[in-house]
């Protein structure tokens, strides 16, 4: 009795496993680009017969369906998962890490200066809202779970929008100015200047201290030597790699939006081509990765470096 008993366990305990390993493999999946143009025509289209395509629909589209994809993708939101196999799986969460950091800069631009007239301006009611909302834990399972929080803030975007679509008294407003946009793109550049500096130390590397940037009256709080070796830990590496493929998933959808709302201001500072350069880098990052694993080769040794690629 004893002797089926444990055989009657271990093909249990190995059916859980096959499980557990199937839903990994399953579940570790990046989303696919979408058509910001078409999307938007599909979200304002859920909005009701009197929506319309005006300046800002096609971003704040393309900010609602990128957030709605970080919950309702395949195996849905892994950053709070706190059983297997989520909780044993890292990838994913990081990418959704990226996804929701572009996200947040987003949703506080369109609070703070997107649609807004001039910074004395009433703000938004509903992005006073969301903003917040998005902000909440990423990694948050008890009540309120941080699914919960982030799909209040879609629906407050989704309020936003039908009435930025809808017209009529007391709409919304979307501002297509050149500050606004110049001021979003400083905020992208930081972001992107980070992940890139955190992707190029995979292969270890002596850095210079540049942090007063030449000027001899600037200060800090506290000295730095002057040359510093800086190295990922093996465990972030790849941690570090699909943060910033999920950041440039989303900038990418932030940015093809932006280049139709925007694009009276870019073509006056004759600015689309780059903008459709940096698009295109950005999609050269998304790329499938031709390997089971993120290596770590030497820079210009026998294996690849995924870091140093992504980071270019």
């Amino acid at each position: 009795m004893k002797s089926w008993w444990w055989r009657g366990a271990g093909v249990v305990l190995l059916v859980y496993v096959a499980g557990v390993l199937a839903l990994m493999w399953w579940w570790d999946y990046e989303p696919p680009h979408f058509d910001v143009a078409a999307n938007a025509r599909e979200v304002t289209g859920e909005l009701g017969s009197a929506s319309r395509a005006v300046t800002g629909s096609v971003t704040t589209a393309a900010l609602i369906t990128s957030a709605q994809t970080l919950l309702d993708k395949r195996g849905g939101y892994l950053s709070n998962d706190r059983l297997p196999p989520g909780v044993l799986m890292d990838n994913v969460p990081n990418w959704e890490f990226g996804v929701l950091t572009a996200t947040r800069d987003l949703a506080r631009a369109l609070r703070n200066d997107l649609s807004r007239s001039q910074t004395q301006s009433v703000e938004d009611a509903d992005l006073q809202e969301a903003d917040p909302l998005f902000s909440s834990p990423n990694d948050r399972w008890l009540l309120p779970s941080s699914e919960s929080q982030y799909r209040k803030a879609i629906g407050h975007l989704r309020a936003y929008l039908a009435r930025l679509v809808g017209g009529g008294q007391g709409t919304a407003q979307f501002y297509a100015r050149a500050d606004n946009l110049a001021d979003y793109l400083q905020v992208a550049s930081a972001r992107l200047g980070s992940l890139s500096q955190r992707l190029s130390a995979a292969a270890g590397q002596v850095r210079l201290d540049t942090t007063l940037a030449g000027d001899p009256h600037a200060q800090q709080s506290s000295a730095t030597p002057p040359e510093q070796f800086v190295r990922t830990p093996w465990t972030k590496i790849d941690d570090n790699f699909y943060e910033a493929r999920g950041y440039a998933w989303a900038l990418r959808e932030q940015l093809e939006a932006m280049r139709i709302d925007f694009a009276p201001i870019l073509a006056s500072k004759n600015a689309t081509v780059s903008l459709e350069q940096i698009i295109r880098e950005l999609e050269e990052s998304q790329r499938a990765l031709g390997s089971p694993v993120v290596l770590n080769g030497r820079p210009f040794g026998f294996f690849a470096n995924h870091s140093l690629v992504m980071a270019n």
